[in-house]
C-alpha cells in the first residue's frame, strides 16, 4: 500500500459519521484524555457543518471508500490576528507513516493561504511524538503558551508556522 492508493478530498456530509469514529479512536489509541480534547467536541460528530464557515475548509483521507483520516483550517477561536488553525488531524493507523500527514498538512496551508491567512497555530499533546516530528517537519516551531482559545486545555503543546 502507498500514498497513491488513497484519496485527498473535501469533506462531504456522509462523512460525518465515519469521521467521528476516526477522529474518537485515535484520540483513544493515543491514550488521550476524553475530556478538553476533539473528542467530547459537539463539533466532532458535525464536522461538515462545522466547516462550512467563512475561511474553512476540511480534508479526508479515504482509503477503500472508507475515510481513515483528516484534518483542516479554520479561524483560530479568539484571535483577532489573522491566523488559522490546524485542526482535528487524525489518521487510523492504516494511513500513518506513509507521507500522508505531510500532504494533507500542505494542502491545508494551501488553502488557508488562499485564504488569507499569514500563519497556521496548532497544539497537540506531548506524547503525540510522531505528530509533533510531523509538524516540525513541516515547519512548525514550539511557542510558550497558547493563542487563542480552543477549550482544548488538555493539549499542552503549542506551534506556530508562518506561510
Amino acid at each position: 500500500m502507498t500514498i497513491k492508493d488513497f484519496i485527498i478530498r473535501e469533506i462531504k456530509p456522509i462523512d460525518n459519521p465515519q469521521l467521528a469514529t476516526v477522529i474518537r479512536s485515535a484520540i483513544l489509541e493515543m491514550g488521550a484524555p476524553k475530556i478538553g480534547t476533539a473528542y467530547e467536541d459537539k463539533a466532532t460528530d458535525h464536522m461538515f457543518e462545522n466547516f462550512k464557515k467563512e475561511k474553512s475548509a476540511y480534508f479526508v483521507v479515504e482509503y477503500n471508500n472508507k475515510v481513515v483520516g483528516g484534518a483542516g483550517i479554520a479561524q483560530l477561536n479568539n484571535s483577532k490576528e489573522n491566523i488559522c488553525e490546524l485542526q482535528k488531524m487524525y489518521f487510523l493507523p492504516i494511513a500513518r507513516g506513509i507521507g500522508l500527514g505531510s500532504k494533507l498538512i500542505t494542502k491545508c496551508l494551501q488553502k488557508a493561504k488562499e485564504n488569507g491567512f499569514e500563519s497556521c497555530y496548532l497544539e497537540t499533546m506531548p506524547y503525540m511524538e510522531a505528530a509533533t516530528k510531523l509538524y516540525k517537519r513541516n515547519g512548525f516551531v514550539n511557542l510558550e503558551k497558547p493563542m487563542g482559545n480552543t477549550g482544548h486545555y488538555s493539549c499542552n503543546v503549542w506551534m506556530l508556522k508562518k506561510i
